[in-house]
């Protein structure tokens, strides 16, 4: 262990502000340290079932939170599987883990179940995660954390500085995880990012005991551990950069085409969509409806390094799409659930707009009290919901129940339903 990685424990908390809470005798923060190298240097890569045996068991035989973070490639393949898995927790150490060799993580996933797993961004990893078998009961989120806590600045390494005082290295965040075999200087980072986040994890529960908010964060915990699989997104190809220029039905229809042909070639490929045609290519695409390859070949996007096989395909889909019925061709916008976009509701409903603007100033207040994000506090879309169809007499039972109904936690229920009665009460005479 070096000498900074030993003074890690030692160390003040810094509060959100940056600075450490007066103990009567500690002064302004420190210049924070650069950590260069995992204490106990960079563990062999785990490709084999054999390695991976072990490191079950050694984990299995740990103590306290186990600390997990995966790296994907995102941007150079297809979809947002794990290229790695880092793990570190007392008694075990360290391990870096290859999904690519060991593909079925199902036996870790077990033998840590019942462990409190510290991630952060836990929204992020836990969908790969899932599909190589690693599913937590328990979890602690530390950008949540965070949050929830009032710091600013909520990235990992934002979060190693403000709270333990040492600077993460930031240069291979976005590289290609897939490559084999990967370099040292990217499996030195990646160990340092499991590094010290149960240091962190730790002094962020202190924080959050001391603002009174560690309950709160429990069940925001609780309910992300417990949050079903994410279901597919319905009319995925809706979400192409630059769909706001798209208007007509025909040219939304050509926009369906190139996104479906080109996210099978992507699959296919193992690629990263935008690595096989440009979200920018395919709205040119649909805004011009050219007639040929060769008039496609003049737009944006679709220039001299494509080559004639490649023109032809793309404009297959384009044909394709030109020659649909109406009765075939996508509607503008998809069907929404629930109340209509808060733009739309001063012409829609001048009453309910005045409510959702009385509720998210009632919000907002509220959140800078209590010194955290808004949206940490109340999920936008619930108070909407609310604000669209209030209830009849909006008394506290009854808010408090359309806040469970639409998602709330019983801590976000407690602390804006007062604040959400006397707005409607308000509204509503």
């Amino acid at each position: 262990m070096t000498d900074a990685q030993e003074t890690a424990a030692d160390m003040p908390l810094r509060t959100p502000g940056g600075t450490p809470p007066d103990d009567g005798g500690t002064s302004a923060a420190e210049a924070p340290i650069p950590l260069l190298e995992p204490r106990e240097g960079i563990p062999p890569v785990i490709a084999d079932e054999s390695a991976l045996a072990e490191v079950i068991a050694a984990f299995a035989a740990g103590s306290g939170p186990v600390a997990v973070d995966a790296e994907r490639a995102s941007g150079y393949r297809y979809g947002q599987r794990a290229y790695l898995v880092q793990l570190r927790r007392e008694g075990a150490g360290s391990a870096l883990i290859d999904p690519v060799g060991c593909p079925d993580l199902s036996g870790l996933g077990e033998a840590l179940s019942g462990v409190e797993w510290v991630l952060h961004a836990a929204t992020q990893d836990l969908p790969c995660l899932r599909e190589i078998g690693m599913v937590p009961t328990l979890l602690f989120d530390t950008e949540l954390a965070g949050r929830l806590a009032g710091f600013p600045r909520v990235g990992l390494g934002a979060m190693v500085e403000s709270v333990l005082g040492f600077v993460l290295e930031k240069g291979h965040s976005a590289v290609d995880w897939s490559t084999r075999p990967l370099p040292e200087p990217w499996l030195r980072y990646a160990t340092l990012d499991v590094e010290l986040l149960v240091d962190l994890r730790d002094s962020l529960e202190k924080e959050l005991d001391r603002q009174g908010k560690l309950e709160w964060a429990r069940q925001e915990f609780d309910a992300i551990a417990s949050a079903p699989p994410a279901e597919p997104r319905k009319d995925p190809w809706r979400r192409t950069s630059g769909m706001h220029k798209v208007r007509r039905r025909r040219q939304l229809a050509v926009v369906r085409e190139l996104w479906e042909a080109r996210d099978r070639i992507a699959q296919r490929r193992d690629v990263s969509p935008g690595k096989v045609l440009s979200d920018a290519a395919i709205v040119e695409a649909a805004l011009a409806l050219p007639a040929d390859a060769g008039a496609l070949a003049a737009l944006s996007g679709f220039g001299h390094r494509m080559g004639r096989r490649q023109l032809e395909q793309w404009q297959a889909s384009v044909d394709r799409a030109k020659a649909l019925p109406e009765a075939r061709l996508p509607l503008p916008g998809q069907p929404v659930a629930g109340p209509p976009p808060p733009r739309a509701w001063a012409d829609k409903d001048p009453a309910a707009a005045a409510r959702l603007s009385a509720a998210r100033t009632a919000v907002t207040a509220l959140a800078e009290r209590l010194n955290m994000p808004q949206e940490n506090l109340i999920a936008p879309d619930a108070v909407r919901r609310l604000c669209w169809e209030p209830p009849k007499s909006p008394d506290a039972d009854v808010v408090a129940a359309a806040l469970t109904g639409y998602g709330a936690r019983p801590w976000q229920v407690e602390q804006v339903t007062p604040a959400l009665v006397a707005t409607l009460v308000a509204k509503g005479e």
